[in-house]
């Protein structure tokens, strides 16, 4: 068994006596004393110049001493809000500003004028103001082009683009269309609707037809009147939205559709332009999940050219990542595929053929960051070194060899200079908040310089103990990991309570190599209120691998409850445990495990929280439900297994249900439908709703959210 001990209170280096208590304004975001890591905002690359900002200055770092110095003063930030006034325009300053055009003295910013949106370039030597765009107050899903000076973005449901002196209208579409937006859920790793070709005289977008998707009614209590504000959520086993791709050109001034023929049931993901903007790239994934083509269209005619590449599984396909082509050669690509079990790179070239796989082994890529073009290196993070971390390495996309450009420690984020030659490395550690260096991609870490190193957010505080280990899952093989926090006054003769927190579902990890093992600070708190806290990883979650995700095909629920009950009985034989009472608490994915641990092991939990809980799957969205459930008539069965209103009639421990009324991910009639159930079982929950939150509670509500799952557990735990 793997086992770690991380003593904060040694971290935090104070005199007992002398240490504050932890309050909740102190460790939940929206606090009025929230403690964060210090940190380098908005920090990128110039070219080979490392840059970060501030409200009303840049900063310039050093790459070889880390020393900083004003690249755009305060007293530069008055001159250009005296110009920016003269044009009417209210910048709203520094902070996000961006530095796309390297090796010209030239930023990108964004403001107001009258009630428009307004992006605009400013020239820092010449003090002179560059071609303002704008767009309509109400604009979303902005994505300007820097190399022409192009926004495009949304009103409504409605796709505009801004050019110098003009607004091009793209669409016109009645209510039940929408275009320029993310489709799909968002699954499948989409996260925008609207796609600039490499020039910029193409735009490629999404246009979404979801007039036959049943509306869902929520509503908006604000008003004296309430309203009701409807959404469009297709759930399993009904009719999905259908997609097509629209490229508009802008010098002739026409859109072209691809010709996909009939969209029903078909998911279009992932895509990409080719670099010469002739060609457009896509993964189209079958509804049932189990299918993915790799897909090349002529983006001059709309017209299929080639399936270059198919992928089958029996369970389900998950593409993620649209292709990469290689910088140095406009022919081959980098394709990312679980098909070996792991997430790993394969290098094709444009007619579809393999010439080898750049990655493998019994870990996964990550992320894939970008390229060292001299050295012909794609750089990822990756999990080589183990499943809780993330660390960078180079890998030659003619060998396919590995070398580390970063420490082995800890979880890393990395972002290379305009080159590839530099990268800002931020990393932290369990016993590291945060610390960023500027490392050589050349040499490595033998060249690093320190640029930020981070103190304890949480210094003069008194905190609990935090211990790190592996069980084994329910199958009687696979490795787990756990987190369990303790105490700052641990007592070893004393039998303490258990919060067992809880989310078990794909596409997370609770448990990391991050600065105190990524542990929440809502259990840091609970620890001293005399609580032992605990969290596992089951079988389901991410970073594992495809097997260790997929074993929950059909059966979401089930085999993840059976690996948390083995952490339940691995707890009972700790001798400072308190069987009798231990609570469990989670949301969304973890609000449907709560719900399921309390009513399928009643004997085990006392009390839990269930937020935002899922709780029969057909109530749940097409893309992520039908994947990993299948469809309803396909898996009868297995939905009526995982329905917990079919099991409302076990509740004996104290269960709360807490859920946003605005909630547009699990809609409020899970929670509804389980309060139905169990009055009929004669059963007796406890439910607290959000007003005006979605899924989930954010700011200052958000302290008021764990303050009653504070009280819920003391009064019941």
């Amino acid at each position: 068994m793997l086992y770690m001990l991380l003593s904060l209170n040694t971290i935090a280096g104070t005199m007992a006596q002398e240490l504050k208590e932890l309050t909740l304004e102190d460790v939940i975001p929206g606090g009025s004393t929230y403690r964060f890591t210090e940190n380098l905002y908005n920090l990128q690359w110039w070219g080979e110049n490392c840059i970060h900002s501030e409200y009303d200055v840049v900063y310039h770092i050093d790459p070889r001493t880390g020393e900083q110095s004003v690249l755009f003063s305060s007293e530069d930030k008055e001159i250009l809000d005296e110009k920016a006034r003269q044009e009417g325009i209210q910048l709203t300053g520094l902070s996000q500003v961006r530095f796309p055009w390297a090796g010209l003295p030239r930023m990108l910013l964004t403001g107001r004028k009258d009630n428009d949106k307004v992006y605009l370039v400013y020239d820092f030597e010449k003090q002179e103001l560059i071609a303002p765009l704008t767009c309509d107050a109400h604009a979303g899903d902005m994505d300007y082009h820097a190399a022409s000076h192009q926004l495009a973005y949304t009103v409504d449901n409605n796709l505009y683009i801004s050019l110098e002196g003009q607004t091009v209208r793209i669409t016109d579409e009645p209510e039940g269309i929408v275009c320029g937006q993310a489709v799909h859920r968002h699954e499948f790793g989409i996260r925008k609707g609207t796609f600039w070709s490499p020039q910029g005289d193409r735009l490629a977008f999404y246009r979404m037809d979801e007039s036959m998707v049943t509306k869902y009614p929520l509503v908006d209590t604000r008003g004296r009147i309430a309203e009701e504000r409807p959404v469009r959520y297709p759930m399993a086993g009904m009719n999905s939205h259908t997609v097509s791709i629209g490229i508009y050109d802008l010098s002739a001034e026409t859109t072209v559709y691809l010709q996909t023929g009939d969209p029903t049931d078909r998911y279009f993901t992932n895509i990409t332009w080719s670099p010469d903007g002739k060609d457009l790239y896509l993964i189209e994934v079958n509804r049932d999940q189990n299918h993915a083509q790799l897909c090349r269209y002529d983006a001059k005619t709309g017209a299929l050219q080639a399936v270059l590449l198919e992928e089958s599984h029996p369970k389900y396909v998950e593409p993620q990542h649209p292709i990469v082509f290689l910088p140095w050669n406009e022919k081959q690509f980098i394709y990312q595929s679980q098909r070996d079990g792991f997430n790993h790179l394969y290098l094709y070239d444009t007619t579809g053929k393999l010439i080898h796989q750049l990655t493998s082994g019994n870990w996964l890529v990550r992320e894939m960051i970008g390229f060292l073009p001299k050295r012909k290196e794609v750089v990822i993070l990756s999990t080589e070194h183990s499943p809780l971390q993330s660390n960078a390495f180079a890998v030659s996309t003619a060998s396919g060899k590995r070398r580390p450009i970063g420490n082995a420690e800890g979880k890393h984020r990395v972002l290379l200079s305009g080159s590839g030659e530099l990268m800002t490395d931020e990393y932290t550690t369990p016993d590291i908040p945060r610390n960023i260096d500027i490392v050589s991609t050349t040499t490595g870490r033998s060249q690093a310089t320190r640029i930020l190193t981070a103190g304890n957010p949480f210094e003069g505080f008194r905190l609990p103990n935090l211990e790190t280990g592996t069980l084994t899952a329910a199958d009687g093989v696979t490795e787990l990991y756990y987190r369990l926090v303790k105490p700052a006054d641990f007592d070893p003769t004393h039998k303490y309570p258990v919060i067992i927190y809880v989310y078990g579902g794909p596409h997370a990890q609770m448990i990391g190599n991050g600065f105190q093992y990524d542990v929440r600070g809502w259990d840091l708190y609970m620890a001293n209120q005399g609580y032992i806290v605990f969290t596992l990883d089951n079988r389901g979650s991410e970073n594992r691998g495809l097997e260790f995700e997929n074993c929950t095909f059909r059966r979401l629920g089930i085999e993840e409850g059976k690996d948390q009950v083995k952490g339940v009985e691995f707890l009972s034989g700790l001798p400072y445990i308190d069987e009798n009472r231990i609570g469990v608490h989670g949301w969304s994915f973890g609000g449907h495990m709560t719900t399921a641990l309390m009513l399928r092991y009643p004997k085990l939990f006392k009390a839990g929280v269930a937020g935002g809980p899922v709780i029969d799957w057909k109530y749940y969205e097409i893309m992520y439900g039908e994947r990993y459930m299948d469809h309803p008539d396909d898996n009868p069965e297995g939905y009526e297994q995982c329905n917990l209103n079919n099991l409302a009639g076990n509740l004996e421990g104290k269960l709360m249900l807490v859920h946003d009324d605005q909630d547009d991910v699990c809609v409020p009639q899970h929670t509804f439908s389980f309060l139905t159930a169990c009055i009929e079982a004669r059963t007796y929950p406890d439910l607290f709703i959000y007003p005006n939150h979605g899924h989930n509670v954010r700011g200052r509500d958000r302290v008021h959210l764990y303050e009653k799952i504070t009280r819920y557990f003391k009064e019941n735990l």
